[in-house]
């Protein structure tokens, strides 16, 4: 073979390698769009049937809003801010640079800022959950897009970016997002509740009451979707590269899929088994596989499978009591977002300093402590409880936050959103039960 046609051989592989990249990560962001899915359907099912299609159609929108604000500005935001909160250059990531839009000779930027954009699409539907069946669509979706498009995506810049400051001056090691999503997401959330407040009828005599979900299967199918799209979310979170490198995380680390597929599978067992064992209740045994796969998504590529089971055995058995100690204190988290997502990304961020303390990082960052894996924790549920709680502050101020208690006795479905869930208006049981036949005329209710 001439060496004219070895150089050709070789930029074929190499272009051939460019698209397998490309290709693994626009499978990624459609599964991530399982995520969405399943947040829509876990929502309407755990919403009063009044409320079933407001809950619906706020995350629809949550991607419509996100998705186009993370374009415009969430994307400079994370190459621009990794010091801190001053910028550094980051001309390529503003909207009209030539690598945000169709470029032949960049197969990269796109698909990366697409599952950057579905991680903060679902930073937005975290929140979704927690506030439903009584905050104003619009202020939600103002929320959403500031969560999504900013808040978390600076906690990105400084834990996942090569030149974050919690990865260069504290050694912050989050592979899976337990911290920059999850922590984030679920303390912007308790800043919001805080100041949204309980749903009526949620408190009686200062003692909380159960508000049943009306559709308790289809919640739970919800959150088995959630689950089957955390599997793109999660190999979004790790590096496809070309040539002899194989996999790496995020921290330009050596991994591969078989370590998150270990620890992804067994987070999720020790979840399911820890919320029963606390809960015994359907929902929050179903949440707990959630719980169990953050609390060991920072640590998926170091974890021996067996201590993987252990931790998201203590995520799934402490986020039901997290969400019962919330509840005594006046908070109403419908759906328990701030256990699921705040507590057990807190946890999953302190536990890869417990127990992954001295393990090295990419260049001259520092190795992973204790230490700081516990100061980079609290920063990022800070990171997400200020915003929350001040801008949902200001809105409760001007009467921006909440609906009138009015529209939240009759639900929001018929104010904000005009159409009913269930329209029809004989129960099919009268046809099964043999009261009618199906050709007997109707009467109507």
């Amino acid at each position: 073979m001439s060496p004219t046609e070895m150089e050709a051989l070789k930029a074929a592989f190499e272009m051939h390698q460019a698209m397998n990249i490309e290709v693994f990560y626009w499978w990624c962001t459609a599964i991530m769009f399982m995520i969405h899915a399943g947040f829509l359907a876990y929502e309407i099912g755990a919403s009063r049937v009044k409320n079933a299609l407001a809950s619906g159609m706020k995350n629809i929108l949550t991607l419509a809003v996100i998705i186009p604000t993370f374009y415009f500005f969430g994307w400079w935001i994370y190459n621009a801010f990794p010091g801190g909160f001053v910028p550094v250059e980051a001309a390529a990531a503003l909207p009209w640079s030539t690598s945000m839009g169709p470029d032949a000779a960049d197969l990269g930027t796109g698909i990366f800022w697409a599952a950057f954009a579905m991680f903060g699409a679902t930073t937005g539907s975290i929140m979704s959950g927690a506030v439903i069946e009584r905050i104003r669509l619009s202020a939600y979706l103002i929320l959403a897009v500031v969560v999504g498009s900013a808040v978390w995506i600076l906690a990105g810049a400084w834990g996942w970016h090569p030149e974050g400051w919690l990865l260069q001056d504290l050694g912050y090691h989050d592979v899976g997002a337990s911290g920059v999503v999850h922590a984030v997401a679920g303390f912007f959330s308790l800043g919001v509740l805080i100041n949204l407040g309980p749903r009526i009828g949620k408190y009686v005599d200062g003692k909380p009451m159960a508000i049943v979900p009306h559709n308790m299967p289809m919640a739970l199918i919800g959150l088995m979707m959630i689950i089957v799209g955390f599997f793109g979310f999660l190999g979004g979170c790790i590096i496809f590269n070309g040539g002899d490198t194989g996999w790496t995380t995020i921290y330009n680390t050596p991994t591969n899929l078989s370590a998150f597929a270990f620890n992804t599978l067994m987070g999720f067992a020790g979840g399911v088994v820890g919320a029963y064992l606390t809960s015994r209740e359907p929902f929050m045994t179903m949440s707990g596989g959630l719980a169990g796969i953050i609390t060991v998504a920072a640590g998926l590529d170091l974890y021996y499978p067996g201590l993987a089971f252990v931790l998201a055995a203590i995520g799934g058995l402490t986020m039901p009591l997290f969400g019962r100690f919330l509840e005594k204190r006046g908070i109403d988290d419908a759906v328990g977002a701030v256990a699921v997502h705040g507590w057990c990304g807190f946890l999953g961020v302190v536990f890869v300093g417990l127990f992954a303390a001295g393990y090295p990082n990419v260049g001259d960052a520092p190795e992973i402590s204790f230490t700081g894996q516990l100061l980079a924790a609290v920063i990022m549920c800070l990171l997400g409880f200020i915003p929350g709680y001040v801008i949902s502050f200001g809105m409760k101020q001007f009467n921006m936050l909440r609906v009138p208690e009015k529209v939240e006795a009759l639900g929001l479905d018929l104010v904000e959103i005009p159409a009913r869930p269930y329209p029809e208006t004989v129960p099919a049981q009268d046809i099964v039960a043999s009261t009618l036949t199906p050709d007997m005329p109707t009467n109507k209710v």
